[in-house]
């Protein structure tokens, strides 16, 4: 279940691991995209993590919300409004119920698919997403569940996004927005939200 606390937690941690790695995601992104995922996401997330210490919140949809607006501000390239739209969604969904984890993360891949319009197999940060929602929806989510998900992206061809320009020669590396998200996850579960 989310509250108020464990939500500011999980993305203060988000922020802080994005920032100790955002090197290697941008070496990631340079051998399939830009080469600023990690930069970008680190600009993003401290302007975040910022935002969330400025006023007390009310309710998890607050912090969402503001989670969303900062991202998707601060964000340059698609992952600004690809992590905006699932937080945007988050908000949403949170508006209904704090307590139902998985219908919450899955508002979030529906607002990423509804953006980015990915699907299973297609090389992105879904493929990151969609294994989660099942994995809550089973109270089966571990740390080496994600690393495997985000592992998996490198046997597959890019089928979205910049990296699809590179056609066979994306395979080989793994996707930067699923290592991103990797690290979202992970943080969640660091946060404690799990265990509500």
């Amino acid at each position: 279940m989310f509250t108020v606390e464990n939500t500011i937690k999980w993305l203060t941690i988000f922020a802080q691991k994005i920032d100790e790695n955002k090197a290697y995601l941008s070496n990631l992104d340079q051998a399939i995209g830009d080469g600023d995922h990690g930069t970008n996401m680190a600009r993003g997330t401290a302007a975040m993590k910022t935002a969330l210490t400025e006023k007390p919140f009310d309710t998890v949809q607050d912090v969402f919300k503001t989670a969303a607006m900062t991202l998707l501000s601060k964000i340059g390239g698609a992952s600004g409004p690809l992590y905006g739209s699932a937080f945007i969604g988050m908000a949403k969904q949170s508006a209904d119920t704090a307590s139902d984890l998985p219908a919450i993360i899955q508002a979030g891949l529906e607002g990423i698919q509804k953006r980015g319009k990915a699907e299973a197999g297609d090389k992105t940060m879904v493929d990151v997403w969609l294994p989660v929602v099942d994995a809550l929806k089973h109270k089966a989510l571990s740390k080496e569940l994600i690393q495997s998900k985000v592992q998996s992206t490198e046997a597959m061809k890019a089928k979205k996004g910049r990296a699809s320009y590179l056609g066979d020669r994306s395979t080989g590396h793994i996707d930067p927005g699923a290592s991103s998200s990797g690290l979202l996850f992970e943080s969640m579960i660091e946060g404690g939200v799990l265990n509500e």
